[in-house]
């Protein structure tokens, strides 16, 4: 069975935050398949509990954990990735304004500001292209 979860080297997302729509699909996905959640435990190499937790948005699957239901669910479970891109967008949103200047002899200036005015764009206008939501 699997370590305890520490949120170490995971998606960091409150768990808070996380919204019932990725767990309300992993739940959906896996009684479409027709496999119990002891089947579906038994290959991810997890407790019943813990399926339990990520099927009820009470705990965040890892990156390896979403792969291995896409693969056995056949599905892609964007709802989740919309969901971690809504919020480090607000995380970006908040540290922007307050991002220090460069350094008098930076030679990426001009580079720079344009890299910060498509970041501010794509923050602003859910440019779907850089995994806007």
């Amino acid at each position: 069975m699997e370590a305890p979860y520490t949120g170490a080297g995971f998606i960091s997302l409150s768990t808070n935050i996380m919204s019932t729509e990725f767990a309300l699909d992993l739940r959906l996905a896996r009684r479409k398949s027709g496999l119990s959640l002891r089947d579906t435990a038994h290959l991810l190499n997890v407790h019943k509990s813990t399926l339990s937790a990520l099927e009820t948005g009470k705990r965040l699957p890892s990156v390896e954990q979403v792969c291995q239901f896409s693969l056995i669910y056949g599905r892609s479970f964007q709802s989740l990735f919309n969901e971690v891109t809504e919020d480090a967008k607000a995380k970006l949103q908040a540290q922007l304004p307050s991002l220090p200047g460069p350094g008098p002899r930076w030679p990426g200036k001009l580079q720079r500001e344009k890299t910060l005015t498509r970041l501010s764009s794509r923050l602003s206008n859910n440019d779907a292209r850089h995994g806007g939501a």
